[in-house]
């Protein structure tokens, strides 16, 4: 088995493949731009679900014939087992809200370790649905909730009940019959942190493997629901949804500046994700064999990419503009494609002189699909230990020079200039979520979060060239305590050092910098689709569109699907 050292050794060594420099990769309209490949999390969930073929059964389900009720799903992995349970109530049409601030929900769910009995069903009956307002021990993992689309899922149902099929072109505005609000982890709300989901889960011991596969769970749901329903109400005439527009549902997502600011907070583990992603992009241009079967690949992916992005629907004008820029893009592409092809790396010179960042992205995401073997062992990676330390004994000019390479962006930034320093991310009280605001409300400046780390690291770098005019030979421990205040910015410079990649190259304080773009990177790494902005704070997306179903584990699997198509009527 390939190990964590050989892989580094294979990006630093005398051989080092052809990774992209930083200054490129962590971009922020760049990060903003990647989309979902055969890395992302979701892909490499169910490429192992269908590997290690998960025994995945409802052991209880009680819903009544408008499917409200709760349902109790065992799961059998290789590692252990796990309890799915999900409940099922009544919302009225003003309690629905998809905002965190909501307190009703169509559906919550929690995946829990081990089986459930009696006595905990009722502790979760009473917790679970309270969401944030409840309490659950450490059995429990992830915590979730869900609003059914108001668009979709009364048709389905009325269809299916109808005994006829929902029509591919509605499905194909809103992907989805459910769609999550939240998806909560990590030691919140009493849950298991990750360190004992890691330690002691094996079978979700990826970056948001748990959380990813409870969103699978209510993918699955909401069809077995709709049918479920449609059933009851005429079982002369209901007919069940075929499986190929099953698939074609996904699990709709909305996403705030919750998520934004743990790609800042967590550059140790974005620089792991990076990497991978790099490192197989560098595989394929180093390594992949440019043949006509993978030609007539490359041809057809790039069509499917083309009409996966004219299926994508949206009233955002911004994301509009992409979608028609990144169609330009793969026609651009597939008309450069016929002239002959023999090296990866000059069609990716081409891309970047002739496509939007969007369409470059987009190639990447094409070439990793093409070649398997050359990719998905990296899924193994994406782990990291996050300790960023100190080290004391670093004489202070060793780190400026540090400073001065590495953090090059931030000092070329000038601070001072108009709107440089005017936003101010911070906490807000009612929910303890992110909040963007301006740096002249007060309220908000005592809660800020510290994300602004290129103005961080100039006002570090500033009092650091200040320190050494009069102390040229010192450590950092001796800087550190004269200007103790500057402990946590020197520990991130000193350990982000030890990395290729993770701090993104951009200052998080300007006027005018647009969190969609960090909102989008971790999506795409969590593997989303057809991306819906609803402003410049927050975007509707879908999850697991195109994805095999429950009942397709233990049949044959081809992991194709990459930028799933609506099925034929």
């Amino acid at each position: 088995m390939i190990t964590l050292a050989a892989i580094q050794t294979s990006m630093r060594g005398d051989n080092a493949l052809p990774l992209r420099p930083a200054a490129q990769v962590m971009n922020l309209e760049r990060l903003g731009s990647i989309h979902q490949s055969r890395l992302s999390f979701m892909r490499s969930l169910v490429r192992r679900i269908m590997r290690e073929r998960w025994q995945i059964t409802p052991v209880r389900f009680e819903l009544d014939a408008e499917g409200y009720g709760h349902v109790v799903y065992e799961i059998k992995a290789p590692q252990g087992l796990y309890s799915f349970v999900l409940f099922s109530s009544y919302l009225s049409p003003e309690a629905r809200n998809d905002r965190v601030i909501a307190t009703q929900w169509d559906l919550t769910m929690a995946l829990v370790a081990g089986q459930v009995d009696d006595i905990y069903l009722e502790k979760l009956r009473q917790n679970v649905p309270k969401q944030e307002a409840g309490r659950v021990d450490a059995r429990v993992f992830v915590l979730s909730r869900a609003n059914r689309s108001a668009r979709n899922f009364d048709y389905v149902v009325d269809q299916l009940a109808k005994g006829e099929q929902p029509d591919i072109q509605q499905i194909a505005k809103v992907g989805y019959l459910y769609r999550t609000t939240a998806v909560y982890g990590s030691g919140k709300l009493g849950m298991a942190d990750w360190e004992k989901v890691r330690s002691h889960y094996q079978d979700f011991a990826r970056p948001f493997a748990a959380e990813m596969f409870v969103c699978l769970m209510l993918r699955n749901f909401s069809l077995v629901q709709a049918e479920h329903i449609a059933r009851q109400r005429t079982p002369d005439t209901f007919q069940p949804m075929r499986p190929e527009i099953k698939r074609y549902f996904g699990i709709g997502n909305s996403t705030g500046l919750g998520m934004a600011p743990y790609l800042v907070n967590h550059p140790l583990l974005i620089n792991r994700w990076v990497e991978m992603r790099e490192l197989a992009l560098a595989r394929v241009r180093a390594l992949g064999d440019i043949s006509p079967r993978i030609l007539l690949q490359l041809n057809e992916l790039i069509a499917r990419c083309a009409q996966h992005t004219r299926e994508t629907h949206t009233e955002d004008q911004w994301q509009t503009e992409n979608n028609r820029r990144t169609l330009r893009d793969l026609d651009a592409l597939s008309t450069q494609l016929q002239e002959p092809l023999h090296d990866w790396d000059r069609l990716i010179e081409w891309s970047e002189a002739h496509c939007s960042l969007q369409g470059q992205e987009m190639l990447t995401s094409i070439l990793l699909e093409l070649y398997p073997a050359l990719v998905d062992d990296l899924e193994d990676y994406f782990c990291a230990e996050e300790f960023l330390d100190l080290d004391p004994l670093m004489p202070l000019q060793t780190l400026k020079s540090v400073i001065e390479t590495r953090y090059a962006w931030a000092l070329d930034t000038d601070f001072s200039a108009e709107g440089a320093r005017d936003t101010c991310w911070y906490r807000s009280e009612e929910k303890m979520e992110p909040r963007l605001g301006s740096i002249i409300d007060a309220q908000a400046r005592k809660k800020q979060m510290a994300l602004g780390v290129g103005y961080a690291v100039r006002r570090c770098y500033d009092h650091l060239c200040a320190y050494i005019e009069q102390n040229p030979d010192h450590n950092t421990a001796r800087f550190m305590v004269a200007r103790p205040k500057l402990r946590g910015i020197v520990r991130r410079i000193q350990s982000m050092n030890r990395c290729i990649y993770g701090d993104i190259q951009a200052n998080l304080l300007d006027r005018n910098v647009l969190p969609m773009h960090l909102l989008r990177c971790k999506l795409a790494f969590f593997g989303v689709s057809k991306f819906d902005p609803r402003s410049r704070l927050w975007v509707r997306n879908t999850m697991f569109q195109g994805a095999p179903l429950l009942e397709d584990i233990g049949n044959r699997f081809g992991d194709d699907w990459f930028m799933p198509l609506a099925p034929q009527q």
